[in-house]
């Protein structure tokens, strides 16, 4: 017994050749129709980008916000410890601009 054997013996055959179902024609009414509702949605501007780069210039994250570009610099000048990647300075800019862009951005979901 072959292994497609044991299979077909366990399982039904499919063959490829099935009967073509009959295909209907798209008239033009229903074409129009597809096209005005692609042109009634709008694309809604994401605002999220901007509310990021207020709540990094605000008062409660400038200060993260400047340390981790102060380690940026030191790290591209070369003059940053070994293997420091500034990591950590990113994570804590992060968590301060998301604590305050998330009010704003759930805020504007409709």
């Amino acid at each position: 017994m072959t292994v497609s054997s044991f299979f077909s013996s366990l399982f039904g055959t499919i063959h490829a050749e099935a009967p073509e179902e009959p295909t209907v024609a798209v008239t033009e009414p229903q074409e129009e129709a597809t096209a005005g509702a692609e042109e009634e949605e709008q694309e809604v501007e994401d605002i999220h980008p901007k509310l990021r780069e207020e709540a990094q210039g605000s008062s409660k994250c400038k200060a993260a916000t400047q340390h981790f570009v102060h380690c940026q610099e030191k790290v591209q000048s070369g003059k940053g410890f070994k293997h420091e990647d500034c990591v950590e300075e990113m994570f804590h800019m992060m968590h301060c601009t998301d604590n305050e862009v998330a009010p704003k951005l759930f805020a504007n979901l409709r």
